[in-house]
């Protein structure tokens, strides 16, 4: 009881202001109102976070919901996803800290989710238990398609937005992915205690932009614990439970996976159809590769073992599986013996973009960085490298990465958790040439170009860039896309003030320092989203 009051006094701000004084009829019904709303919210949260410590125990699947936040950099997704994990008792308030479910520092850093997690909690609603699982999102477009598979994975997503900037482009994108999956959206307007913030603006902008109707937008600080109540009824009641596909032979829809030096690869799924329990023989359908599955459980957001999990239920598999490749993000898993007909839809293998030469600036780093790079590509199927040498600095690798934050937080890991010291050369990216007897070839490196003869044409990548900008810098944006041989396709008004410009243009052009400059020329309130057309 003394922790609840202790949380309730640091978390849920009530009122600051002296409480009114009774020299009215009137002021004192208000105050009567007042206390007794606080009672019941009071009573509700000590409550749920008496039931959230049970979160072992089964519910049926019309009482599950599996829901992820979907929200552009900094709008207050960690801290949301913070707050729902104390109020639903999840989390001791002993064990709380910032940005929970970010675990690594650069995540914390940056304030950016790079490696996605997911969360079990248990809630009481109308007296009855539900169990909601949070499927976490990483926040970058370097991550699209991790991000699509955890979207795949839910029936529901909250579209968080901060009230006082708006709606940004990563919120467009991922809102697009979510709604091509077919979730039911939940907008919710963070940050009202900010004294920038306009709810009003903001939830025209999105009804204007997205189509949402947001005459019920829910009004939330995370950070200060208005409306958190608010959102975890609205999960329960508006998102959908899964179907009951129990019987059905076993399908399950693998959204994130890392490497446990000690236990191998540790697969993060959804199941989707039947059941799977411990000790039963799987098989991954893209990679072929068949285990025994020694150990499953729930995230919650530790793990917690459990000898079965059912259509529904989100989790986890340790099966000694010896490399991230054998279990890919997006891939299938189903039992050995009763296999199931197809693999689930919307899985594709990660391929680099970005490519770029690394360095370590001492010659006899290079086996210590060749051994970092393969630990690192244990954790991250989408890193691909192979060795290249240069006259001036020596024995390296040539890596490919999903973007330029992807080949930044590669670099940065690399050297703080390896202890190396590193030269990158200028990114560059992949040109196909088609060759005059019919071949092509993929080159990353101007070394490989085939002889002047021998080539037909070349290709380069292009990209669709959408950038949404105040009125005021569109000339300055325009100028800089036209520059960099862009090719400009649409422009629209999303409000009074803010337009959304569409261009297409080379990723060559791309991978340099158009963000800094398109930042630069909008003095930092321009956002880009991008996406790759062929």
């Amino acid at each position: 009881m003394a922790s609840v009051n202790y949380f309730w006094r640091h978390t849920l701000p009530i009122q600051s202001s002296p409480l009114p004084k009774y020299n009215s009829h009137l002021k004192r019904r208000r105050l009567t109102n007042f206390l007794s709303l606080n009672i019941k919210c009071q009573t509700r949260l000590e409550d749920s976070i008496q039931v959230g410590k049970d979160r072992l125990q089964k519910v049926p699947i019309l009482n599950i919901r599996n829901f992820s936040i979907i929200a552009h950099i900094d709008h207050g997704k960690s801290t949301l996803a913070d707050k729902l994990l104390q109020m639903t008792g999840t989390v001791e308030i002993r064990e709380m800290k910032d940005q929970f479910l970010d675990n690594m520092d650069l995540e914390r850093e940056r304030g950016i989710t790079i490696k996605l997690q997911a969360a079990r909690m248990r809630y009481m609603y109308k007296n009855k238990p539900y169990c909601l699982n949070l499927i976490d999102t990483p926040g970058h477009v370097d991550f699209s398609y991790e991000v699509s598979r955890s979207l795949a994975a839910c029936e529901g997503a909250l579209l968080v937005v901060d009230a006082s900037q708006g709606v940004e482009a990563q919120t467009l994108a991922n809102v697009y992915l979510a709604l091509e999956n077919n979730l039911e959206i939940i907008p919710v307007l963070n940050k009202i205690d900010l004294p920038g913030s306009d709810p009003a603006r903001v939830a025209n902008e999105i009804e204007e932009v997205v189509g949402l109707d947001c005459s019920n937008a829910i009004h939330c600080s995370a950070k200060e614990g208005i409306g958190i109540l608010e959102i975890l009824d609205a999960i329960v009641e508006k998102v959908p439970p899964p179907q009951d596909t129990a019987e059905r032979p076993f399908r399950a829809l693998i959204f994130d996976s890392y490497y446990d030096p000690y236990r191998g690869v540790i697969v993060y799924f959804r199941v989707i159809d039947g059941t799977v329990k411990k000790g039963d023989r799987i098989l991954f359908m893209a990679s072929r590769k068949d285990y025994f599955a020694d150990e499953i459980g729930v995230l919650s957001p530790n793990q917690m073992q459990v000898d079965e999990l059912y259509a529904g239920e989100v989790g986890y598999i340790s099966a000694s599986i010896r490399s991230v490749a054998d279990a890919r993000v997006g891939d299938t898993i189903t039992h050995y013996s009763r296999k199931a007909e197809a693999s689930l839809p919307g899985y594709k293998e990660a391929t680099p973009m970005v490519f770029c030469g690394l360095f370590p600036v001492e010659a006899d780093q290079f086996p210590d960085f060749r051994d970092a790079l393969e630990k690192l590509q244990l954790n991250d199927a989408a890193l691909k490298f192979e060795p290249e040498s240069s006259s001036a600095m020596g024995f390296g690798f040539r890596c490919g990465f999903l973007g330029l934050l992807h080949m930044e937080i590669v670099q940065e890991r690399l050297e703080r958790e390896y202890n190396l010291t590193l030269i990158t050369t200028a990114p560059s990216v992949v040109y196909r040439v088609n060759c005059v007897n019919g071949d092509t070839v993929e080159c990353s490196n101007p070394s490989l170009l085939p002889e002047a003869g021998q080539r037909g044409s070349i290709e380069e990548p292009l990209v669709k860039i959408e950038m949404l900008t105040p009125k005021d810098y569109i000339g300055p944006l325009m100028e800089l896309s036209q520059d960099r041989r862009g090719e400009f396709k649409e422009m629209k008004y999303i409000a009074e003030n803010r337009a959304s410009l569409i261009y297409e243009l080379p990723l060559a052009e791309m991978v340099g320092d158009f963000f800094d400059q398109m930042k630069s020329r909008s003095k930092g309130y321009a956002s880009l989203e991008y996406s790759f057309i062929g």
